[in-house]
């Protein structure tokens, strides 16, 4: 396999597993945690929220993009590993690109300047969109690494 398409490989296995952890913690922890804030002081939790999320997500999410479309456009030739499964990946991957910026955004810009219980409410229900995404990705590049393992082993 081409180097650059083990380093693809390795990073779409990491960052999809990485923002599995991160999508879980925010749907269980963060946005439970959403209307337990004071009204006094939500605007500032809020853009504190984010912009600290931004740190966590933003560079795992272009690393995933970009290497799950390398990996879609130039399959790394695993065996066992036909090659919807790269194309399966990048859909799952760009899907929550979508869901993000045309759903999770504008949410979060509802909310940004006083807590309204529908937008959160929308901010939720949509994340497990994003969640299930996120598990899927995780799942499928789980079963890439089983796959090439069994194949190593015999």
């Amino acid at each position: 396999m081409p180097t650059l398409l083990r380093y693809a490989l390795l990073a779409d296995i990491a960052a999809s597993l990485y923002m599995a952890g991160v999508i879980w913690t925010v749907q269980l922890v963060h946005y439970f945690l959403f209307d337990k804030v004071s009204a006094a002081g939500w605007a500032t939790y809020h853009r504190l929220h984010s912009q600290q999320m931004s740190l966590v997500v933003l560079l795992p999410m272009v690393v995933q993009l970009g290497a799950s479309c390398l990996l879609a456009w130039s399959p790394p030739g695993l065996p066992g590993v036909p090659r919807f499964v790269w194309l399966v990946g990048a859909a799952l991957v760009v899907g929550t690109w979508v869901v993000t910026f045309f759903v999770s955004v504008p949410l979060h810009g509802k909310l940004g300047g006083a807590f309204d219980a529908d937008a959160c409410r929308a901010l939720v229900q949509t994340n497990w969109i994003r969640t299930a995404l996120w598990t899927a990705q995780a799942a499928l590049m789980l079963y890439v690494v089983g796959r090439a393992l069994e194949k190593a082993v015999k």
